[in-house]
């Protein structure tokens, strides 16, 4: 399916999860293991550098050593196999200490570990571009009006520059969520054949120590084969931003329909268009992104089944994460990329959603006017008398505020000049603005210096 990659995907996070790097984060792992052993005095020195020196992907069939996976049943089988006859032709005495006191799972997931810190810091990356461009687009509109929606009907003014923040603020949170998260996933797994390491005897620890020291990874408490959390939680910590970029692209597309107009992606030559029809002008960030987001939670949802692991090491369970927490990644930083490369220039049409305000006949200011009103007659009163006249300004087709005027009712206890300020929008934003400025600060401030 590479045709799709340029769509789907995010470069540079997909060499991070090729094939080449996939065996290159294994034998990392490998080459690691014999030095911190050399260290430990459990191997001689001479066998960590004859094994590291074959430490290279480069030297392997990857079709043999898939072919090899599908008899043993996971891919550190044939490759420390491969890497056992590799390091025999230069130095066979070296050769018997390749993968010394490990087992498949370690490789493994300490591979995998390996991966997702570079992915992870990629994804960190464009999190932050898209947050930093939003930022300005969020200060830039700030004071911009537009038709506020709930369930997708016009509801009261606010600014577009609120909806940005609102965006930003999500962000925020995933990129604290995503720093967390590396923190306590971005470990070393070492445990041997059942997590004891007693090939190792007296020594486990201290390889353990070494080995963490050698892959700058921290070394947890005990190693976690069937404790599935770790990787887990990287799954729904990017299914969660995903979600959040998936409710931007929904904003963004329903915002550029035709019937409203108020915003478009960028007029790149040759995005966005048809086959058929030239005038066509597709929100394709958008698109990719809610694929995103319709496919990504479906995949946490198997990293999540595929928690409960069968004691000290999972049947089934850990297989399955091999290529679902992979397509998480990639879904999700492909997703991010276009996003951080779009929504920062969307064009913005302020005159349209200007012209968006009347399309109701004022019918926008409704709770305007019910508050106004119930400072005299109460809530209760208002609402029924202002809902009345709501009901009678659509099926006449007439402006609201005509309506309003016409009732003695209402226009006995609003004047003409009240009426005229509750029908600008300007006048009912509530704290619209003042939330763009909390959230703009808050994404400014030095990640060192927030709390």
């Amino acid at each position: 399916m590479e045709l799709f990659d340029h769509l789907f995907r995010s470069e540079g996070v997909e060499k991070i999860f090729s094939s080449r790097a996939c065996l290159q984060g294994m034998l990392d792992f490998e080459a690691a293991l014999a030095r911190a052993e050399a260290r430990a005095g459990v191997i001689p020195s001479s066998a960590a550098t004859a094994i590291a020196a074959k430490c290279k992907a480069e030297l392997f069939d990857v079709s043999a050593l898939a072919d090899g996976a599908k008899l043993a049943g996971n891919l550190a089988i044939p490759l420390a196999k491969a890497l056992t006859i590799a390091v025999a032709q230069t130095d066979k005495d070296a050769a018997r200490y390749v993968h010394w006191g490990a087992t498949s799972q370690d490789a493994i997931d300490t591979g995998t570990v390996l991966q997702l810190r570079e992915a992870l810091k990629s994804i960190a990356k464009d999190l932050d571009r898209l947050a930093s461009g939003l930022v300005k687009l969020a200060a830039k509109h700030r004071s911009t009006i537009v038709v506020g929606r709930t369930w997708i009907q016009q509801a009261l003014p606010t600014t577009f520059g609120a909806k940005v923040a609102g965006w930003l603020d999500a962000l925020g949170r995933h990129s604290e969520r995503l720093q967390q998260t590396q923190r306590r996933a971005l470990v070393l797994q070492f445990g041997g054949a059942v997590g004891t390491r007693a090939a190792l005897g007296e020594r486990g620890s201290e390889v353990a120590k070494n080995l963490a020291e050698e892959l700058r990874l921290e070394l947890p408490e005990v190693p976690w084969h069937s404790h599935r959390d770790r990787v887990t939680e990287v799954a729904t910590t990017l299914g969660l931003c995903v979600g959040t970029l998936g409710k931007i692209a929904r904003d963004i597309a329903l915002h550029s329909q035709t019937e409203i107009g108020e915003v478009s992606e960028p007029a790149d030559q040759g995005r966005g268009g048809s086959s058929t029809m030239p005038h066509k002008r597709n929100p394709v960030t958008s698109a990719v992104v809610l694929s995103a987001a319709t496919r990504v939670p479906g995949l946490v949802s198997t990293m999540l089944s595929a928690m409960p692991q069968e004691q000290e090491r999972g049947l089934g369970g850990w297989h399955s994460e091999w290529e679902t927490l992979p397509n998480i990644v990639r879904l999700t930083a492909g997703a991010l990329h276009q996003m951080a490369e779009t929504a920062p220039r969307l064009e913005i049409d302020a005159e349209r959603m200007k012209q968006n305000l009347e399309v109701t006949r004022g019918l926008i200011y409704a709770e305007a006017v019910t508050m106004a009103l119930a400072k005299e007659i109460g809530k209760a009163e208002a609402h029924q008398l202002v809902e009345a006249a709501s009901a009678r300004a659509i099926k006449q087709k007439r402006h609201f505020r005509e309506i309003l005027s016409d009732d003695t009712q209402i226009s006995k206890h609003i004047s003409k000049g009240a009426l005229a300020e509750l029908f600008d929008p300007h006048n009912y934003l509530g704290e619209a603005e003042a939330h763009v400025d909390r959230v703009v600060a808050r994404a400014t401030i030095p990640a060192t210096s927030k709390p």
